[in-house]
């Protein structure tokens, strides 16, 4: 059995790897950043993952996860992304607030559990941020999205999902009023600052910043 530390590299690997589909392989520096340890600290768990067959990896070299070790990353990111929805659609707890608690449930071993789970919530396929919860064979559904700030002038779109699951900016959305599924109508680009002249729904229109724009994903 997986300590909830090899878990969570396990996981962090998978998620990197996802983020950057063209070159799933990483770095020991951004596994760091990730997981906010100092990067020695990175490479002692590398060893051990290495040593059971869970990752490939070479001293300042990309680290890529085994079959094994996918799978298991896989696993651990179905049972989080399954947890968040249920704490989200029948616990009432806001979207902001079900990632840390879902950290803690991920290490839940028991399979039939969370098999049970995912057909008590009728097989849900997206968790509340947006992101497709992977299916019981392993399989990670491939979804088609662009960000923000991709989209041009008199375009509009649609809010499918959130790259920037953190608190802070899962608290501004709400303020904003936008949610999965909210309208956005983009009416300019400022050539200054790339910031964007949007309509949100029906509200009158606002600037947002870049960041803003590249923490949301959406769909024409």
């Amino acid at each position: 059995m997986l300590s909830y530390t090899e878990e969570n590299y396990l996981k962090a690997l998978l998620m990197l790897g996802l983020q950057n589909e063209d070159k799933p392989e990483v770095g020991t520096n951004d596994m760091a950043a990730y997981l906010g340890v100092k990067p020695a600290t990175a490479t002692d768990m590398l060893k051990k993952l290495k040593e059971k067959d869970l990752v490939t990896y070479q001293k300042y070299g990309k680290i890529l996860l085994t079959a094994i070790g996918r799978k298991k990353g896989i696993a651990v990111l179905r049972k989080h992304r399954l947890w968040e929805t249920f704490l989200y659609e029948k616990l009432d707890f806001s979207w902001d607030e079900v990632h840390e608690v879902a950290e803690q449930l991920e290490h839940i071993q028991s399979e039939k559990l969370v098999n049970k789970l995912e057909e008590f919530l009728d097989f849900p396929e997206f968790d509340p941020h947006g992101d497709p919860i992977p299916k019981a064979n392993g399989e990670i559904p491939i979804v088609h999205r662009i960000l923000l700030s991709e989209m041009k002038e008199n375009e509009t779109c649609r809010v499918v999902a959130v790259k920037d699951t953190s608190a802070l900016f899962l608290q501004y959305l709400e303020r904003l009023n936008v949610t999965i599924g909210t309208k956005i109508t983009v009416l300019e680009v400022v050539d200054f600052d790339g910031s964007l002249n949007v309509q949100i729904g029906n509200a009158p229109v606002r600037s947002v910043s870049v960041k803003f724009a590249e923490s949301l994903f959406v769909k024409k």
